[in-house]
């Protein structure tokens, strides 16, 4: 199987509609597409996708962009890409148009909720 260069992706922003996407493969261009940084993986979902986010997205004071079933906040861009185990892969049709009905309305989420999803206390010394 020959390599692929893109990822065909849903790629939401915060206070905008879902989208669809290529996104390059390297590590660079996953980091790019979600405000640069360490990215991270979360399964939210019940099928073999996955979403990609900032890892710090949160404690850099991204603006909130969905909340997940849990009750999760991601903050900053992300987007979802299918899971081919130790690889990502790009979405099927059917992936697409049903991540693209998930995350078709933005939501206003005020940075305060966003800072008290993070998760940990800061303390002062």
């Amino acid at each position: 199987m020959e390599p692929v260069s893109t990822y065909r992706v849903v790629y939401v922003e915060p206070g905008k509609p879902a989208c669809v996407r290529e996104i390059g493969t390297d590590l660079k261009d996953l980091q790019e597409a979600v405000g640069g940084g360490l990215i991270e993986c979360v399964y939210p979902h019940a099928d073999r996708t996955l979403l990609v986010c900032n890892d710090e997205g949160k404690l850099l004071g991204m603006e909130g962009n969905r909340r997940l079933d849990n009750g999760s906040i991601i903050a900053g861009p992300f987007f979802v890409v299918g899971d081919a185990g130790e690889d990502f892969r790009s979405l099927t049709d059917v992936e697409v148009e049903r991540y693209l009905q998930k995350y078709a309305q933005p939501e206003q989420i005020p940075q305060h909720e966003v800072q008290a999803d993070m998760g940990w206390i800061f303390y002062s010394f």
